[in-house]
């Protein structure tokens, strides 16, 4: 499942004040970009696959390929009843096609009547120990005639959070844009605060952690629609920013290689904590709002069902497991109240010294 959507550009002059519009001018892309761009995604997918493998220990990813009647294709690989993954997925796909869905269109009209090409890798991890958090990932690459972008990002979700989880999350994977630019992390930090966001509850999926996308080289590194949250804030201050095509892969390729090294180390020390029914009960009812926010909000759901994807890997995204419940309200100073007060609301995870403060009294820091 390839997440992308592309803002338009409307405006013809360009200002450090308002960056977000600017007009775009094309830097052609390599002569081998789709090659390299499908390799790309396709390591990562091979050696995620492996990492997962390697720490569940019991658990193995069952393919299956699968081809796209419009052109194109990939591979989904799923894991079920694992030691660590109640449920997991991890899927690449190329696909390809004469006309771009309405949901990119709408906001990309310059793509219209070129053919197009997509290639990316997209993964969601369902832990069964509620003190595991869930996790996603995504990175992809899209063509479209002469017009071209990389999106990715990589989030976290957990149920009972540690501070310092967040932050050695947060900070892996600054460390990754980083190695590429220092203007990236300002940017996609409060990006994905923005765009993992439940609007219908108020609330975040989750912790956060990067997001970005329409990344075509041109312009304003913020490329979403909230005009005046504090990612496009941000990037105006930062004004102009022209990447190429080398460092947008390179972006791609280096926070795809730090998902295993933000994640593992807390699967290690989470993964053998105990529980019962109260803490399980809640993971359900928490994992609610992960399904929610996948069939509401998420726009690479739309892209997928509208370009004809194969609805098995679209919603592979979705836990084995949910519920809701009508009315709940966490029970007062409970780990359960600190999520949906604290780890819910974008914070700066990685400076705040007064969240400790926040989750000392419950032994939520590490």
């Amino acid at each position: 499942m390839i997440r992308s959507f592309l803002q338009r550009a409307t405006s013809k002059s360009v200002s450090k004040k308002n960056v977000i519009n600017e007009p775009r001018d094309y830097s052609p892309a390599p002569s081998d970009s789709r090659e390299r761009a499908r390799e790309m995604v396709l390591g990562l997918q091979n050696s995620i696959c492996q990492g997962l493998e390697a720490i569940d220990q019991v658990g193995l990813f069952k393919e299956e390929s699968w081809e796209r009647p419009e052109g194109g294709g990939g591979r989904s690989r799923v894991m079920r009843d694992g030691r660590i993954f109640e449920q997991g997925g991890v899927n690449f796909s190329e696909v390809h096609g004469k006309e771009l869905p309405p949901s990119i269109l709408n906001q990309r009209p310059e793509a219209k009547g070129h053919p197009w090409f997509a290639t990316g890798t997209s993964m969601v991890l369902h832990p069964r120990n509620p003190y595991i958090p869930t996790v996603h990932l995504n990175y992809r690459y899209f063509e479209a005639g002469p017009v071209w972008w990389f999106g990715g990002g990589a989030d976290l979700t957990p149920y009972y959070p540690y501070l310092e989880d967040a932050r050695h999350f947060h900070r892996i994977h600054k460390k990754a844009c980083d190695s590429i630019s220092p203007e990236f992390h300002q940017v996609f930090k409060p990006w994905c605060d923005e765009y993992f966001f439940l609007k219908h509850r108020g609330e975040t999926r989750g912790i956060g952690g990067i997001f970005y996308d329409y990344q075509d080289g041109s312009g304003s590194l913020y490329k979403g629609q909230n005009k005046n949250g504090k990612a496009a804030i941000i990037s105006n201050e930062l004004g102009i920013q022209p990447k190429s095509w080398e460092q947008l892969f390179n972006l791609g390729k280096s926070c795809g290689e730090a998902f295993l090294p933000s994640y593992q180390p807390i699967i290690e020390k989470r993964h053998s904590h105990d529980y019962g029914d109260r803490e399980r009960q809640f993971q359900l009812y928490r994992r609610g709002r992960y399904v929610e926010f996948n069939l509401v909000w998420d726009r690479g759901t739309i892209f997928g069902l509208q370009t004809n994807g194969r609805t098995e890997s679209i919603l592979m995204s979705l836990p084995p497991l949910a519920r809701w419940e009508y009315g709940y309200v966490a029970d007062k100073n409970s780990r359960e109240e600190l999520l949906t007060t604290l780890f819910t609301k974008p914070q700066n995870w990685l400076e705040d010294k007064a969240l400790e403060e926040r989750c000392l009294p419950l032994k939520a820091v590490d």
